[in-house]
């Protein structure tokens, strides 16, 4: 019979696959579940060092591959370095703040060390885990079948603690995500138990019990008090940690020691971070960096004689991760109406511990439940026992006569009134508990489950008597567990950064070459022997001291400014300037200012004066640039469509704009015509240009003689100058220069600004 072949769109195939497979890793493999607190990978480990091989705390240990074989064979078919990552985690005491695995040998480091293979570690569960698997065989959860239907596996743990806020959580899954903080186990409970007593009780009373995240490596939490409220409000938000540290005193040398680092921090990235800062001169204050840690973090920074610690601290936190920020998503999986189906939610602290409470309520309900039903059944054996014990004689006689057990159950059953299970039990009774002191056994033992079964039917026939048992429990727990915060809340004075203090003061020499590329030294013997690519040329070249800052104006209308001492110092080629800032396609660099003091005018503002190549002149004030930009720079002009500008150069007093134009026009005119713009604006026309027309040269003059230097396209030298062309007003179309010929390029010196100059300039072609 020939098969049918549905047709279906791609669409509808993509989208039904894909969110099939968004579905599996949500409630599968990334998401937490907020019952037990754990993902399916955790839960399949502990349970199978539990329940299948019986790694108790206390008991032996196993090879780790055993336990990753096992679980993988069972339970959890996505790869043996899964669940080795899964569980090496679980036993790392700088992950979790209660670790669940006791491991042995090496399961990695805060350094980032990676953990031994798993062939030569070994595991068996902590004290704490038992608490998640104590209750897993008295009927408290339900069970599924496992990936292959061979065996069953727990939905969830009967967890007898708020597992997901003690120990946190990371996932990331097909659209959503999950990172949520640790907290102090002892502090959880309290604050579980009193959502017990109130139901109602706010976010901000249950903050008097949860003081906050309570993180494994310790550290100092920044965050304020309101901050925390919001976060736990709206179950996402972020938070701010910064390493504990104190000062010392080493004889005469102060030390800086750090005596924890931010959760989720690699402590050898921190301390190349801090050597990187000292390698490169930005912090002077610093003479030495060590690692003194043992199990206890301790990194040493000896600082020199009359250094304040917290100064060093303040810039560590600037621009090193000693201060780091810890973002939070409360995200986990919730029942549903169906015990196997649970969906994702963002939730906030309450709804996190309600949902745990309910669980764990219906959780001791069952166990008293299964506990009740074991009792019956032991209540209903010893009373067949009793039964037996007062006609002793007569019982043994019946069975004696029997041809067989399954005749003397009869017979038994119908002299005695005895059910079927209790006559096999009888029949199963070994002869020396025939004995009186026996038979006095079996009744003390009778009245006694009488008793407790009386007492857990009482407590299953109140809801309020089982809240007290699970609020009694909660109460042992912490105490059992209870352990010092490790991570202190605030309180702790304000770190200043004073950028200033940490760049070491003096003079250099910036390079910027025409192909921007950018760097600094301390001195050069002559200009040609300053090292730059082949095809490139120097176009500035400036005295500068590191606290300035130094400005690149770009073809695009943007000053991108920074300072000197970000500056690359080398000797070499330096770094390209488009490595700082974000430059668009076909910018290009056409200027370049320095804000050292000494290079500015004595009296008055500093100016620079900006050309465009469709004649447009700009006058603006460098002021208003001498901060350090964010990558993207700050506007100095605003161009119209297709205009670029083609320089911009520091005004003088009296200077002369001199312009030419590919046209063979020259113009020269007072730069104090261009009006002074207080903002970024398109400024004012410098001189009318032909369609067909734009500027090729620009230069501000101080004497008649001087001005940019062009070529004609038939090979001749041409000095723009006010000597030469005389001085017009502004916005003109310039004097003819050629009648059959054009300016072909224009020949840049360039500029240097150093006191006395270094050599003479030669000239450069820029085309």
């Amino acid at each position: 019979m020939p098969q049918t072949v549905e047709r279906i769109s791609l669409q509808d195939a993509a989208r039904e696959r894909y969110l099939s497979y968004a579905l599996s890793v949500i409630t599968a493999r990334a998401l937490p579940d907020a019952r037990d607190g754990l993902k399916p990978v955790q839960r399949r480990i502990l349970y199978g060092m539990f329940r299948e091989m019986g790694l108790r705390p206390g008991g032996r240990y196993r090879k780790s591959a055993a336990v990753v074989g096992l679980v993988m064979g069972r339970f959890h078919p996505h790869g043996d370095q899964s669940i080795y990552d899964a569980l090496v985690r679980m036993a790392q005491d700088f992950s979790l703040r209660a670790p669940l695995v006791d491991g042995q040998g090496n399961f990695g480091s805060l350094d980032g060390d990676p953990p031994a293979a798993m062939r030569y570690t070994e595991c068996r569960l902590q004290p704490l885990a038992e608490e998640l698997l104590a209750e897993i065989s008295r009927d408290t959860v339900d069970y599924r079948p496992n990936y292959d239907g061979q065996t069953s596996e727990p939905i969830v743990l009967p967890a007898q603690f708020p597992q997901l806020l003690v120990n946190g959580c990371e996932g990331i899954a097909v659209g959503m995500a999950t990172r949520i903080p640790p907290h102090n186990l002892a502090e959880v409970a309290r604050a579980a138990a009193a959502l017990i007593e109130d139901r109602e009780l706010s976010t901000e009373a249950l903050l008097s019990y949860v003081r906050g995240p309570d993180f494994p490596t310790g550290g100092r939490l920044l965050t304020s008090h309101e901050d925390l409220l919001q976060i736990y409000e709206t179950g996402k938000g972020s938070l701010r940690l910064r390493a504990e540290f104190h000062p010392e005193k080493d004889g005469r040398r102060p030390l800086l020691v750090l005596d924890s680092i931010p959760y989720g921090q690699n402590k050898t990235r921190i301390l190349e971070s801090i050597a990187a800062e000292i390698h490169a001169r930005r912090l002077p204050q610093v003479q030495d960096l060590r690692d003194e840690s043992t199990d206890v973090v301790r990194i040493v920074l000896e600082l020199k004689v009359g250094v304040n610690a917290e100064t060093v601290m303040a810039y560590l936190c600037k621009r090193t991760p000693v201060e780091a920020t810890w973002p939070v998503n409360m995200t986990a999986l919730f029942p549903t109406g169906r015990p196997e189906v649970a969906a994702p939610e963002r939730t906030d602290l309450r709804g996190l511990l309600l949902c745990w409470l309910d669980f764990r309520f219906v959780t001791v309900r069952r166990r008293f439940e299964h506990d009740q039903r074991k009792l019956l059944e032991r209540i209903h054996l010893l009373e067949g026992f009793a039964l037996i014990f007062d006609q002793l004689d007569l019982a043994i006689r019946l069975i004696r006569k029997a041809e067989g057990k399954a005749e003397a159950a009869a017979a038994l059953r119908q002299r005695f009134a005895l059910s079927e299970a209790q006559a096999d039990a009888v029949l199963e009774l070994k002869l020396y508990r025939l004995a009186r002191l026996e038979i006095g056994a079996v009744l003390e033992e009778l009245a006694e489950k009488r008793i407790e079964e009386a007492r857990i039917a009482a407590i299953l026939a109140s809801q309020a008597e089982l809240w007290q048992v699970v609020q009694n429990e909660l109460a042992e727990l912490a105490r059992l567990y209870e352990e010092p915060r490790r991570t202190v809340l605030g309180g702790a004075r304000k770190l200043e950064y004073d950028a200033e203090a940490y760049i070491v003061k003096e003079d250099c020499f910036c390079t910027v070459t025409r192909g921007g590329w950018i760097k600094r030294q301390s001195s050069f013997s002559e200009l040609a022997r300053i090292r730059i690519r082949d095809d490139d040329s120097i176009g500035w070249l400036l005295q500068a001291q590191t606290r300035t800052s130094i400005a690149f104006f770009s073809s695009h209308g943007v000053a991108y400014v920074m300072r000197v001492d970000a500056l690359p110092s080398t000797t070499g080629y330096g770094e390209p300037l488009q490595r700082h800032f974000q430059f668009g396609d076909g910018e290009t660099l056409v200027g370049v200012a320095s804000f050292d003091p000494r290079r500015l005018p004595a009296t008055g503002e500093a100016l620079a004066l900006a050309v465009t190549r469709r004649g447009r002149a700009v006058r603006f004030e460098l002021g208003r640039h001498g901060e350090p930009s964010t990558r993207t720079g700050r506007r100095f002009a605003r161009l119209a469509e297709g205009d670029s500008v083609l320089g911009v150069q520091p005004l003088t007093t009296g200077a002369r704009v001199c312009l030419a134009s590919r046209g063979a026009r020259a113009l020269v005119f007072p730069a104090d015509e261009v009006a002074l713009l207080k903002a970024a604006g398109k400024g004012n026309l410098g001189m009318k240009l032909r369609a067909d027309d734009e500027l090729l040269a620009f230069e501000l003059a101080d004497v008649p003689e001087a001005g940019p230097e062009v070529v004609t396209s038939r090979g001749r030298h041409l000095i723009i100058s006010e000597k030469r062309f005389g001085l017009r007003k502004r916005a003109g179309r310039g004097r003819p220069v050629l009648k059959r010929d054009a300016f072909a390029r224009w020949l840049r010196t360039p500029q240097v600004r150093i006191d006395p100059p270094q050599t003479e300039t030669p000239a450069e072609e820029v085309l």
